[in-house]
Order: structure tokens, then C-alpha cells, then sequence
């Protein structure tokens, strides 16, 4: 019995590791194109994906490729037997530059070394990308079947235009897709040992949006100053909004995520955030998590002021004056009243006060059964006891153009890793290695979960 016990382990663990190896394989040559913004390897890429698609039995006329360049997209369908409406999977398929000189390897060349696999794009958004779809390779050789469509969208310019995930978001709302799960948010973190201290589910994000203020005057000689000086009127305005503080705001997903964080904690910042979660206008905890920038944004929309830029000639009165104001807006808060209170705080009205971007601000999706579930199981599968915590991302991802058609978006990252390893858009970015094999069959299990 302990031979036939040993070897039904082996196999057992034969079977569990080619997928594993698939999965490296994949983000291996995934880092090696180079899918910079100008550098012309997106499409490629794309190609590159397109062909991995069609060898694991996807029909041709189901994997459509627009090709654009750097904003190529991917889009494919894994047929159902239509039980139940469509869901999706997205991910990104562009990276951040990285400039090899900084590097201490090849930023474009996966790489090896002390239990970790370096390279531009290995975290972001390459590894759940290539771990999604080694998982769908492998449960539809085990002749998996889903009772509903699968919709596949590989955008190309997330980390820079954000012009390729709009209308594939509205192809999936033609679709009929009702729900998304995306690779690029969520994901769990580990302490130095190995242990886990917790997974976050995005559920929100905050809605990015760039304001520009623009002050002109006549100018003229500066050794005439006429005391109406454009920089002068500007820079205060740029005071006034840097030392606003908007409204504390709560919402059920940021209350779940300060929870879990004062759980965590045993510092002072700890009991402050009970003592606000108590007491949302208790303004001690109030200004202690204002001055903590893990916390600042996800008690309150922010807007900074970026870029200032005025003059022409050191010897002259500027003529034009401008500065970018970056905000972060509270999901179910209206970008237009975010803009009147610029304008007020401006406090001239020679100042224009006009959004830059035009991003769509979308409320958090709802936490049903079906995601949580599916969720909880995939990571206590892995992590016995561990409970999944709703997520609101300070950033903006694809979601939010599924978000605005009406379709909850779920950030749900099978990626494990210490905070220490975390490099994503930095220097030498890299993911562990042993993370590689657990990541898929966390997206085994929500996939089989969420379409069955």
C-alpha cells in the first residue's frame, strides 16, 4: 500500500508540475518582447499569443487580433455550452519602459537567480497573464467545459493611453459578459517567512483625473514689476488646493480594508484606524491617517499639484503660467464637482480651471456571492482560513472602461509575494519563482469556479 501510496504521489505531482513549467515557459518568452510604448514589439506579441491560442484549440474564427501597432488587442472566445451568460478575463499585454543600463540584468531577458525570475513586465502584467491562460490550456486538456462563454481581451496600452480596453469593453457589453475578472489587481502578500498576511480583492478604484490651471497677462520688463505677476497669483492657487483636504469618506470596500489593516497592526496607526472606523470625524485619527501615505487615499479623494510651468526670459515678466493638478477621486464622486472646488479654491477667476484626462468615473463593483466564493475558495485552497479582502486600488486599471458599461470588474491576482520583492514599474522588477506553480492553480480553481 505505501508503494502504490508513493507512486499515485509521484505521478500525482508529475502532473501538477507541467503546468507549472508551461506557465515559466510562457512568461519567459512573454518578458522577451520588449511591449514598450514606440518600441513596435506590441503587435508582435500579440501575434505571439494569438498563435499560443490557436495551439491550445482555440478556433481561428474565435481569436481576433486588431492590429495597431503598439495598440494592438487581442480578443478571444473559449465556447460554453451557453447555460449561463458570458464572463470574461483581461489583461495587458504593454510594460512600463525600462532602461537597461539601470538594470542588473536584461530588462528583456527573464532571468534566474536566488529563487526569483527578473525582467520588465514579470509582475506587471505578464505573470498573471501567462498564468491565466496555462491554466486554461490545462482544463481544457482535462476536457473541461465551460456552461458559459469566456471572453479572453489582451489590451496593448494600459500603462500609457489606456485607447485599447474602451471598446474592447464594449464588445464584451455587446457580448452580453456580465461579469470580468481581471489579471492585473488583487493578489496577496507574504511576510518574510513565507506566511500570508492577506489577499486583497479589487472590487474599486479610485478615478484618476488631471486638471490644468491657466493664468495669462500682459507681461513686460521685469525691472518694471506692475505687481500683478502671473506666477505670484498662480503659486498661491497652487497652495490653496495642495493644503485642501477633502471630505472623509467610507465606503463598505475602504472600511473592509482598514479593518483588515488595523487587524494587522500593532502600532500606533493601528488603533487609529479603529478609533476612525468608530468614529468617522474623530479627528486625531483622522490626521494620523492623512499623514500616512499607505492610508491618506483610501480615507479621502486627493488632488496634488504635479507640474508647474511659467516664464519665458529671466529678465521678463512671465506672460503664462500652468500647473497640473493630479487627482484621485473617491468612486461615486462626480468629476465636475471635483473640478468646481479647484475652481474655488483657485480663488481668481482669471484662472481657467479644465480636465486634461477623461477617464469614466465608475462605482465599486458589487460583492456577490458568486466572486466571493469562487475567490475565498482559490486562495484557501492555498491558504487555509485565509479571508479575502475587498480592495480599492489608488490607481486605475482596464476595469474601469468595464466598470462604465456597466459590468462588475474584479481584481482577483493569483500572484503571492513579499512586499520586499515588490517592483513592479521599477528596478529589476521579479516574482518568485515558487509563486508560479500555486498562481495557476489559483486560476484553475476560479476559472472552473466562476464558468462552470
Amino acid at each position: 500500500m505505501k508503494t502504490l501510496a508513493a507512486l499515485a504521489l509521484l505521478v500525482s505531482t508529475s502532473v501538477q508540475a507541467a503546468p507549472a513549467d508551461e506557465a515559466r515557459t510562457l512568461l519567459e518568452k512573454s518578458v522577451g518582447f520588449a511591449t514598450v510604448k514606440g518600441r513596435g514589439q506590441g503587435l508582435a506579441y500579440a501575434e505571439f499569443l494569438r498563435g499560443e491560442l490557436l495551439a491550445m484549440g482555440f478556433a481561428p474564427a474565435d481569436v481576433t487580433l486588431t492590429a495597431k501597432g503598439d495598440e494592438s488587442r487581442l480578443h478571444a472566445v473559449w465556447r460554453g455550452t451557453g447555460e449561463k451568460p458570458p464572463i470574461a478575463i483581461i489583461s495587458h499585454m504593454d510594460v512600463v519602459e525600462a532602461k537597461a543600463a539601470d538594470w542588473t540584468r536584461d530588462p528583456f531577458v527573464a532571468t534566474a537567480a536566488d529563487g526569483l525570475l527578473f525582467g520588465r513586465g514579470v509582475a506587471d502584467n505578464k505573470f498573471d497573464l501567462s498564468m491565466s491562460l496555462t491554466a486554461i490550456a490545462s482544463l481544457r486538456r482535462e476536457g473541461f467545459k465551460p456552461g458559459r462563454d469566456v471572453h479572453l481581451f489582451f489590451s496593448g496600452d494600459e500603462e500609457t493611453d489606456g485607447l485599447t480596453a474602451a471598446p474592447q469593453a464594449l464588445e464584451a457589453k455587446a457580448a452580453g459578459v456580465v461579469m470580468v475578472l481581471n489579471t492585473d489587481a488583487g493578489g496577496g502578500e507574504l511576510d518574510d517567512a513565507g506566511r500570508p498576511l492577506g489577499y486583497g480583492l479589487q472590487a474599486a478604484e479610485k478615478t484618476y483625473a488631471d486638471f490644468t490651471l491657466q493664468l495669462t497677462g500682459p507681461g513686460g520688463h521685469s525691472s518694471r514689476p506692475t505687481g500683478d505677476n502671473v506666477i505670484t497669483r498662480l503659486s498661491a492657487a497652487a497652495a490653496r488646493i495642495g493644503g485642501h483636504k477633502f471630505p472623509v469618506a467610507l465606503s463598505p470596500i475602504t472600511r473592509g480594508m482598514l479593518a483588515e489593516q488595523a487587524r494587522r497592526r500593532t502600532d500606533a496607526l493601528g488603533g487609529q484606524i479603529k478609533a476612525l472606523l468608530a468614529n468617522e470625524q474623530d479627528a486625531a485619527a483622522i490626521a494620523a491617517l492623512t499623514a500616512d501615505p499607505g492610508t491618506v487615499g483610501l480615507i479621502r479623494t486627493t488632488c496634488e499639484p504635479t507640474i508647474f510651468e511659467a516664464g519665458h526670459a529671466p529678465n521678463a515678466l512671465p506672460q503664462r503660467a500652468s500647473l497640473i493638478v493630479n487627482c484621485r477621486i473617491l468612486p461615486g464622486t462626480d468629476v465636475k464637482a471635483v473640478q468646481a472646488t479647484l475652481t474655488e479654491l483657485a480663488g481668481d477667476p482669471a484662472i481657467t480651471v479644465k480636465p486634461v484626462s477623461d477617464w469614466p468615473a465608475t462605482p465599486a463593483s458589487p460583492l456577490t456571492p458568486e466572486i466571493t466564493g469562487a475567490v475565498r475558495k482559490a486562495v484557501q485552497a492555498r491558504f487555509a482560513g485565509l479571508e479575502p479582502t475587498p480592495d480599492m486600488s489608488a490607481g486605475a486599471t482596464d476595469s474601469v472602461f468595464y466598470r462604465a458599461q456597466g459590468i462588475p470588474s474584479y481584481g482577483v491576482s493569483g500572484l503571492f509575494m513579499r512586499s520586499a520583492d515588490a517592483f513592479a514599474h521599477g528596478l529589476n522588477e521579479r516574482v518568485p519563482l515558487a509563486a508560479i506553480a500555486p498562481a495557476v492553480e489559483h486560476w484553475r480553481t476560479l476559472i472552473r469556479e466562476t464558468a462552470k
